[in-house]
């Protein structure tokens, strides 16, 4: 592949990555307000479900096809589909719409973040790699920087509407970047052998798993719906093995999980990017409801964890030469499991000042564990199959995360309703209501104390679960073989 500009798609890279982890930390910070806004609290985890359910079905899709027909065509499809979704949301009236229109945002998503970990690939050799991801990283550290004061500054300011719009020109810069410099000559076939198949049961095995986890967190589960969806699952699960055992050229290879560090590093990505986002989602919200902080300053909890994310990643090299892979696995996830603990525990007495620290040493350890799986797993895999490779990575975040938004909007939902009967003189609106902090009208002392109690109960039903993720991630990693970086080979 030979490449014109390099620097240009570097900066396409390093902007895509931008635009997709601003989306995070502007969204998760504005988040509060829409709900009080729009009232939906008791469909807030859609936002983030529906967004990382059809990015989850998209990517090995995309990561097959950019394999297949080359990078440049896929990556800029998925840009202007991202583009299209952000302005759609910035116009949702409501938050049904808003989240019909999070599922383009999704299609454009799936495209874009294995693709850019594709990309590097091809441009750089294993030992280049851990820098350039670690580079690349930075994106995050300024979008975790800039994310939470311009989103807060939109939604204390102007409209939360807003905050969807900031994708557009970025997008549209990164699109001209791509087009411009980078000069794709992958070779393309006459005919591509589309795994139509495969492609039909993955999206059906994958819509319907993580609809079984989003029904769960409904305020009201449906047990009947929740049964169909387990029997399509397992149905659909049957028909893509057979699918795949019979295809030419298979959307999905399966013999890449028959290698035990394959398919741990898959796991462990699962396990850590569901873990993260119960931070990202639930720490602006608890701050906001807890504290009544402003909106930019609660989002600016996640801050610290991108900053050490992007500063750990540059040792990642340098670690994986100078001790055992598992070594590392072990301890980091360890040091994650105890991080998430005190969470559990923590009353509305808990300085702020810790949320900042413990989104810093968590942002350090996932920096490392995350780079660590990402590079391991793609040279795990001939050079052919590396897009494909690079997309099961991120298939694994995005079904990860997209579980466990379902899990913890349950957890969440659970706790509000246990608190609400305990507390018979509120109701869910009040609670509602006093999710933002910009929103909140003026209650009385001995109602803010109950409201306190119910939101803060429920918040520590979430991070039960992100401590049991974590620690879950313990058990798997004791199971890793792997030694050290030598020991991997091409």
């Amino acid at each position: 592949m030979k490449i014109k500009g390099r620097f240009a798609i570097l900066a396409a890279i390093f902007l895509a990555t931008f635009m997709t982890s601003v989306e995070v930390t502007i969204v998760t910070t504005a988040m509060p307000t829409i709900i009080s806004e729009l009232h939906g609290l008791e469909i807030q985890s859609w936002v983030f479900a529906v967004y990382l359910l059809i990015s989850a079905i998209t990517t090995p899709l995309y990561g097959k096809l950019s394999d297949a027909i080359g990078r440049k065509n896929i990556f800029i499809f998925g840009l202007a589909l991202f583009i299209i979704g952000s302005f759609l949301c910035g116009l949702a009236p409501d938050m049904l719409t808003l989240i019909i229109f999070r599922l383009i945002q999704g299609i454009g998503a799936g495209a874009i973040m294995p693709l850019t970990f594709t990309i590097i690939a091809d441009l750089f050799s294993f030992e280049e790699r851990a820098n350039i991801l670690a580079f690349n990283n930075t994106a995050w550290a300024i979008s975790a920087l800039a994310g939470p004061l311009l989103g807060g500054w939109i939604v204390d300011t102007l409209s939360w509407h807003w905050v969807f719009f900031i994708n557009v020109p970025l997008g549209l810069l990164t699109i001209a970047l791509t087009a411009w410099g980078y000069h794709d000559h992958h070779k393309k076939t006459s005919q591509i052998n589309m795994d139509w198949s495969g492609i039909a049961s993955l999206s059906v095995l994958l819509l319907s798993l993580l609809m079984i986890f989003q029904e769960l967190g409904a305020s009201r589960i449906n047990w009947l719906w929740e049964l169909i969806l387990v029997l399509v699952f397992f149905a659909s699960t049957y028909w893509f093995i057979r699918a795949e055992k019979k295809a030419k050229d298979p959307i999905f290879q399966i013999e890449m999980f028959k290698n035990r560090t394959f398919s741990i590093q898959i796991m462990v990505s699962l396990l850590l990017s569901g873990a993260l986002i119960g931070y990202n989602i639930y720490f602006p919200i608890w701050l906001q409801a807890i504290y009544r902080v402003p909106a930019f300053l609660a989002g600016l909890t996640l801050t610290p964890s991108s900053v050490m994310w992007m500063v750990s990643g540059f040792f990642v090299g340098w670690l994986m030469k100078k001790f055992k892979t598992k070594q590392l696995f072990l301890l980091i996830s360890g040091i994650l499991t105890l991080l998430s603990l005190p969470l559990v525990f923590a009353s509305v007495t808990f300085p702020m000042f810790y949320f900042y620290l413990i989104a810093g040493l968590m942002g350090a350890c996932m920096g490392i564990i995350l780079t660590m799986s990402t590079l391991i797993a793609q040279n795990l895999v001939p050079k052919e199959n590396i897009g494909l490779a690079s997309s099961m990575i991120v298939l694994g975040r995005t079904l990860g995360q997209a579980m466990m938004t379902g899990i913890f909007g349950l957890a969440f939902s659970l706790g509000i309703n246990s608190g609400l009967t305990n507390h018979q003189e509120l109701n869910f609106q009040q609670v509602n209501e006093f999710i933002s902090s910009s929103t909140a009208s003026e209650v009385p002392i001995r109602l803010k104390n109950l409201l306190d109690q119910v939101v803060l109960g429920a918040i520590h039903s979430v991070f039960w679960i992100v401590t049991s993720l974590c620690l879950l991630t313990l058990i798997v990693c004791c199971f890793e073989k792997q030694g050290s970086k030598r020991d991997i080979k091409e």
